[in-house]
């Protein structure tokens, strides 16, 4: 499948927020942050007035594509499951299905084995709404007869042949 980047629909805004707020509750969280992997923040849920959630989004963005890095000199695909531990809070930070980054703050109200079991749950039915988007995207492009930008075949080679 094409990426056409991130596109959200009211409906399925509303899901991921409601399956935040969900998440928030359960893993008896402090703030709980969905991004894209180009760092940009796409809901939230909890206590975030005191938080820069921009720099949040983009700091750990950058952390997922670093420790892909790493990943990869070890012959893995990516890690997609980060830890912080800190003296008052913590970060658990997981790859959702491919396409976003889920980030849990939480404290010592709360311990890293439930935000892990409440984070498997919701990264299925996070993914699960990312995989609706994903179709009505396809959907409405095709219905628009539209297709993969005109420069999506072009590679690195072409370009250098044609200015080289």
């Amino acid at each position: 499948m094409v990426d056409y980047g991130m596109v959200l629909y009211e409906e399925e805004s509303r899901q991921l927020e409601a399956e935040l707020r969900r998440l928030l509750s359960q893993a008896n969280a402090l703030v709980v942050c969905l991004i894209d992997k180009n760092g940009q923040l796409i809901a939230s849920a909890g206590d975030t007035a005191d938080l820069d959630t921009t720099a949040l989004a983009s700091l750990t963005a950058g952390n997922i594509a670093a420790t892909g890095g790493m990943a990869k000199l070890l012959g893995e695909r990516e890690f997609t499951i980060l830890f912080h531990e800190g003296e008052r809070d913590n970060i658990h930070i997981s790859v959702i299905g491919q396409r976003a980054i889920l980030v849990v703050i939480f404290d010592r109200r709360s311990s890293l084995g439930l935000v892990r079991l409440r984070v498997k749950k919701s990264a299925e039915v996070l993914s699960k709404v990312f995989e609706v988007i994903a179709q009505k995207v396809e959907r409405e492009r095709a219905g628009r007869g539209l297709t993969a930008s005109p420069f999506a075949e072009i590679s690195d080679e072409d370009i250098d042949k044609l200015f080289g």
